[in-house]
């Protein structure tokens, strides 16, 4: 979802939106019932009615969206109705309810309605905010160009590896077998980095090693301490190849911090609309049979 979604057709549909709401709201106002306002008076009925109509064809998004050969407008449009008209809904229900709610099926579908607004509310500032930083932090490149290109950097550094000592050749396997992209919800939403590394002079048990920084502190402290050329070399050469290494995963772990950022908020939209779905006909059913 790009600006150009809220903006389309000069924001047709944020006219329409509003209009419906200038609507409702006079109406409201108009409407002198003789008791407190309510769903059980005309008004209320007939805003019910709008509101129930609403949730149903906002709903049918995620059906004209697998609709291919769809002549129902375009897909541009239907998302673009959808979030203006979803907004538009929180009013002409509460209008509806005129504002009374209790511990009851009806004000469980309000509260689901909102729950369901409210994600996708959130959908629409992600997918405002979070494309153009997965593209700069992809330089154009994608997921998997990123993968491919930490494999080949890790063939490079068993091959620079070869000609370290016997500990060192060890380490570096550790380090690239400890390495961690993902893992948790927690993990991926705040891009840790819960890669490990076991040396073969330190701890007996594997050592946390974030952002590749133990590795290269182990690496950087034998490089100190070399007095042989060949073997500076080779230690200088792979302290620039984890660096590098390092600097992948920073941006595979905001890869897959920002991709699933833009979808997480889809694990409570869509079930708590279908939630909403269920309580709606509940509600419906209840008001008729009972009311």
């Amino acid at each position: 979802m790009h600006q150009s979604v809220l903006d389309f057709e000069r924001r047709r549909y944020l006219k329409i939106a509003l209009a419906l709401c200038a609507v409702s709201l006079v109406a409201y106002l108009w409407h002198d019932p003789r008791s407190p306002p309510n769903g059980g008076t005309w008004l209320g009925y007939t805003l019910g009615g709008l509101g129930a109509a609403l949730i149903l064809w906002l709903t049918a998004l995620g059906v004209r969206k697998r609709t291919y050969t769809s002549t129902l407008g375009s897909l541009q449009g239907w998302v673009s109705a959808h979030v203006y008209l979803g907004l538009a809904l929180l009013l002409v229900v509460s209008l509806h309810a005129g504002f009374q709610f209790g511990w009851n099926i009806h004000t469980l579908c309000y509260v689901l309605m909102v729950v369901v607004i409210a994600s996708g509310l959130l959908g629409i500032v992600l997918y405002q905010r979070l494309p153009q930083q997965l593209s700069q932090n992809r330089a154009q490149q994608t997921s998997d160009q990123m993968l491919t290109e930490l494999q080949e950097l890790d063939e490079r550094t068993r091959r620079v590896a070869a000609n370290a000592s016997p500990d060192e050749v060890l380490a570096i396997e550790a380090n690239i077998a400890g390495t961690r992209i993902g893992g948790s919800t927690v993990a991926i939403l705040s891009a840790q980095d819960r890669s490990t590394v076991r040396l073969p002079d330190g701890l007996a048990e594997a050592e946390a090693n974030p952002g590749q920084a133990r590795i290269l502190e182990w690496l950087s402290a034998r490089l100190s301490a070399s007095d042989d050329a060949g073997r500076t070399r080779t230690l200088t050469d792979l302290v620039s190849l984890i660096g590098a290494r390092r600097a992948l995963l920073r941006r595979l772990q905001q890869d897959a911090r920002l991709r699933g950022w833009l979808s997480v908020w889809l694990y409570v939209h869509v079930p708590v609309t279908f939630g909403l779905l269920g309580s709606l006909i509940a509600h419906v059913v209840s008001v008729f049979l009972y009311w």
